[in-house]
């Protein structure tokens, strides 16, 4: 079944002169001694998916509340569409929220209402004809896929189907800015992929910008163009998603990337010592041309040893080759360690030296 359609009849509103639609500038918001966000600095572009990532109780969920006017910061610049939303009334955030679409994590749908009626209900809020709002919402339907289910009540969908309604209702009023609070969360494996190949199909079809609030880091890997990661109500890396994969500089990110990036086998991480041993294991990163060339062989060329490959592997993401490697270099020359790493570090490499193999004959 084709999900999409031809975006004539659904294109969002004529753009904005600025080629930034969110920038926040110095944003702190407390709840009594606890800093939910301190100090937070970021932009978005017009077209762009930015996936924001950190732990529970990092600050996501006070970002995005703060994004849409729902809770007010202390202090700090908010601008959405070069209009700083900190001091506005409520009555004055009001159409300023249309202009910004919201995905949640459990749906928000009314159950009372038929898929159709969700949809349209941003647009009877704004006091559009009733002819005019179900256009718009079988427009969408069909954008998502459901355009069967317009009549179905929710209790009648699975979770995937729900939050295509809840895509679909987020973009009634053709927002700017698409905020998804942790969207895929409730879902499974492969209907999470399918969620994320719509948002990013709508990102590309209707140049929709999409700011994804989430604590999974392959939704951001499968969708996102930039990552910035938050801790403790602070950003504390961003930048490409290929970028950050390669090489996390922070220990959060390191972290949260364990899930998903090669990591050495229990059972020899498990048996490693800080000083001596039969060989010494070290962890390599790559990206780029470096990462699918002859590196090894080239190394094995110039320090002829008989290094090993232990455990690792290549990922692409964003289109760049992304690799993980984990080899072994025999310890009976104590300075071939430190040889083999800067040979690689001058190849762009990432080289971490983990410890020595205390048991490999």
């Amino acid at each position: 079944m084709n999900s999409f359609v031809s975006t004539t009849a659904i294109e969002a509103e004529p753009q904005a002169a600025t080629e930034e639609v969110v920038r926040l500038t110095d944003v702190k918001r407390r709840f009594g001694a606890t800093a939910a966000l301190d100090g937070v600095s970021l932009t978005v572009k017009r077209g762009e998916i930015l996936g924001i990532i950190g732990r529970s109780g990092a600050g996501k969920s006070t970002l995005i509340r703060c994004l849409n006017g729902l809770e007010r910061a202390d202090s700090g610049e908010i601008l959405i569409e070069g209009r700083d939303i900190t001091g506005l009334s409520e009555q004055d955030l009001q159409p300023l929220r249309r202009r910004i679409g919201m995905i949640f994590q459990h749906f928000n749908l009314l159950s009372a209402k038929t898929v159709e009626e969700n949809v349209a209900l941003p647009l009877k809020i704004e006091g559009l004809a009733k002819s005019e709002r179900l256009k718009r919402a079988h427009e969408l339907l069909d954008l998502v896929g459901l355009a069967d289910k317009a009549k179905a009540y929710p209790a009648s969908l699975s979770g995937g189907q729900k939050q295509r309604v809840g895509i679909a209702r987020a973009l009634a009023a053709r927002p700017a800015l698409l905020l998804s609070d942790e969207a895929t969360s409730a879902l499974d494996p492969e209907t999470t992929r399918s969620i994320l190949a719509l948002l990013k199909d709508i990102n590309r079809k209707l140049g929709l910008t999409i700011l994804l609030i989430t604590h999974e880091m392959e939704v951001v890997r499968g969708i996102a163009d930039r990552v910035a990661v938050i801790d403790a109500g602070r950003i504390v890396e961003e930048g490409q998603v290929w970028s950050v994969f390669a090489n996390p500089q922070a220990e959060i990110t390191g972290s949260l990337l364990g899930g998903i990036r090669p990591q050495l086998p229990q059972h020899i991480a498990g048996r490693l010592s800080a000083t001596a041993g039969s060989e010494a294991i070290l962890s390599v990163d790559l990206a780029g041309p470096q990462a699918q060339g002859a590196l090894f062989a080239e190394l094995s060329a110039a320090l002829p040893h008989s290094f090993r490959l232990v455990h690792g592997g290549i990922d692409h993401i964003q289109n760049q080759p992304v690799a993980r490697f984990f080899i072994a270099v025999p310890a009976r020359d104590p300075a071939l360690a430190g040889k083999v790493e800067q040979f690689l570090m001058a190849r762009s490499a990432r080289v971490e030296v983990l410890g020595y193999d205390t048991d490999h004959a």
